[in-house]
């Protein structure tokens, strides 16, 4: 089967939801559960992203001892403390009832940015896949590298997932090596798709988009600049988001390493091909957004 490249035009299959006066429920509710006692921020990267990509609400669910920074960090969003494991992650047991609560009436989720503990956070992400039928998921970092032996209770519920591996996440997913996967990563998403059923982003230099029915895409690059801290947490709030505003998993994942590229690259030329911050991704979004009529 031949891939497609991903362009602005190839994207006109996949309209965006046009924005109109209304409500912010509209727009649809994002959560992102994320970040941790060392790696906080990785949640805030993804909130402000999912707005950015026009999210009409935003819930943060984080490790207690980081809520109030987080609050006045993001003060858009509605921010949730969460019990926390000696080591500083989210204590998924303790944490289930409370977010069983707070993710009721969320449109997409994002499960595994900052988080630190690969077992139970994939564990959690499975339970909330169960108790929200109606959401979708963007599975990231930590939520996907013990997903294999889950991979029959996601795959009940692919349909509504996207996963954003990078090599070394993919490696543990598959059992390969980092540069079994780096050889083939086309390869290693198809592999991952059909054993979860769900829609693979596959990280890299270039980025394979691949669906459950072996359709690819290939973006071929936002630059070497994206390849810094923190830009997959932008991607993954930018997915997010436009899960919330009600895009399908797949045309939600198209469209947002699409915008997550193309800001790369105007950064590129603002700033220079390196050394711009992941922070400053999210903010070129609506203007990409205005550009493509969307």
């Amino acid at each position: 089967m031949t891939h497609e490249i991903l362009t602005a035009g190839s994207l006109k299959a996949f309209p965006l939801p046009m924005p109109h006066e209304g409500s912010k429920d509209e727009r649809g509710s994002a959560l992102v559960l994320g970040g941790s006692r060392s790696v906080p921020g990785a949640a805030l990267l993804a909130g402000v992203a999912a707005l950015r990509a026009g999210a009409g609400k935003l819930k943060i669910a984080t490790v207690e001892s980081r809520a109030a920074g987080m609050g006045l960090a993001v003060p858009e969003a509605m921010v949730v403390g969460l019990p926390e494991t000696p080591e500083g992650g989210v204590d998924g047991e303790r944490a289930k009832d409370c977010l069983l609560k707070v993710t009721k009436g969320c449109d997409g989720l994002l499960i595994g940015p900052g988080l630190v503990e690969d077992g139970p956070t994939t564990k959690l992400a499975v339970e909330l896949l169960e108790a929200l039928p109606d959401a979708s998921f963007i599975l990231d970092a930590a939520a996907i590298c013990g997903l294999a032996p889950h991979a029959g209770d996601v795959c009940r519920h692919g349909e509504r997932v996207v996963i954003t591996p990078h090599a070394g996440e993919m490696a543990q997913l598959l059992d390969r090596s980092r540069e079994a996967v780096e050889a083939d990563p086309l390869d290693a998403a198809l592999a991952a798709a059909n054993l979860l059923h769900a829609v693979v982003v596959m990280k890299g230099a270039q980025t394979w988009i691949v669906d459950p029915q072996g359709a690819r895409w290939l973006y071929e690059g936002g630059g070497v600049g994206l390849a810094t801290s923190g830009s997959g947490d932008a991607l993954a709030g930018i997915v997010v988001g436009l899960l919330a505003r009600g895009l399908a998993p797949l045309a939600a994942a198209l469209w947002g390493v699409f915008l997550h590229g193309e800001a790369g690259k105007r950064l590129a030329a603002s700033i220079g091909p390196v050394g711009f911050l992941a922070r400053e991704i999210p903010g070129e979004v609506p203007r990409l957004l205005r550009e493509t009529g969307s």
